[in-house]
């Protein structure tokens, strides 16, 4: 049996490194492609995030493109 402690609950957003790294791109392209709009990405004050479920649907788009 699990602890509270032991259950991570899944996180919704990642940050740029993150981001960059979960679709195996450096972290330099995924600036440009967020200042260029092509990535989703949300602005919550001052920060960029990158919201899992879309990075997702976004990926498989790209792949119809091909």
């Amino acid at each position: 049996m699990q602890t509270p402690k032991q259950i991570e609950t899944a996180k919704l957003t990642l940050n740029a490194k993150e981001a960059a790294s979960a679709i195996g791109i450096s972290p330099r392209l995924l600036w440009t492609w967020t200042n260029m709009n092509k990535v989703p990405h949300k602005r919550i004050g001052k920060r960029i995030v990158y919201p899992v479920a879309a990075l997702e649907q976004w990926l498989n788009a790209q792949e119809g493109e091909r």
